[in-house]
């Protein structure tokens, strides 16, 4: 299956063949814009169209092999069959919002020094939870150097390794819940100027700048560690 997202988080839409459709288990295709839920954000939304009907896409998931993406469709929907021709189009605003929001947590890694335990991201709010062993967070402070990278334009940029580079340098992933997807013995990595470098299988803006302004919203305390940062888009 392509993965057409990995190449270019700006395609709304593709054409593609269905290979097999199930109310429950979802609709694959030989190709997809979609992104399926997986490293703390949600899967796409959307709708496909054939020449015999439309469906709206309400979820997506990965495959049991980690590899493709299953569409869920809405429930009581009339399905494409295997063959069929689609078009499959995202909910371009929800998914750009959830962009934003992605690389804004990258930026956020880049200034909190403490290994992540934990995040989600949402299109209106997300969250990163870090190991800070009690520390306090200045949240003016945060707020302010957060939008000072923002203005900064700093270009986002996509590549791989090797797995076996990954082994070499582990400290490379933030992240203590989440691994990072692995295609092949491939790891995908995300750089932010000089700003953050680390392996990331998620859809980002291609500037900062694009992100606009954010606000940092409440610094919880989750457990003797544990502080829970959660931002938001201001627009």
């Amino acid at each position: 299956m392509q993965l057409l997202f990995r190449q270019d988080a700006y395609a709304h839409s593709c054409t593609a063949e269905v290979v097999s459709a199930d109310a429950e288990a979802g609709i694959l295709l030989t190709r997809s814009v979609f992104y399926p839920m997986g490293g703390g954000q949600p899967g796409d939304s959307g709708r496909l169209l054939w020449s015999g009907g439309e469906i709206q896409i309400r979820d997506t998931r990965k495959t049991e092999d980690g590899q493709g993406c299953l569409l869920i469709p809405a429930e009581d929907a009339a399905l494409p069959q295997p063959g069929d021709t689609v078009t499959a189009e995202l909910d371009w605003d929800r998914r750009h919002r959830l962009m934003r929001m992605h690389t804004t947590l990258h930026l956020l890694c880049s200034l909190v020094d403490g290994p992540v335990t934990g995040g989600q991201i949402g299109a209106e709010k997300s969250r990163l939870d870090f190991a800070l062993q009690g520390e306090s967070v200045d949240k003016e402070a945060l707020e302010r150097d957060l939008n000072a990278l923002i203005e900064g334009a700093h270009a986002v940029t996509a590549d791989w390794i090797s797995s076996a580079e990954l082994e070499a340098n582990p400290q490379l992933v933030r992240t203590m819940s989440v691994k990072p997807p692995v295609d092949g013995g491939w790891v995908r990595t995300v750089r932010i100027g000089e700003v953050d470098y680390q392996p990331c299988g998620g859809t980002h803006v291609a500037n900062t700048r694009e992100i606009g302004a954010v606000r940092v919203g409440k610094v919880e305390s989750k457990g003797k560690q544990n502080r829970r940062i959660n931002v938001h888009l201001v627009d």
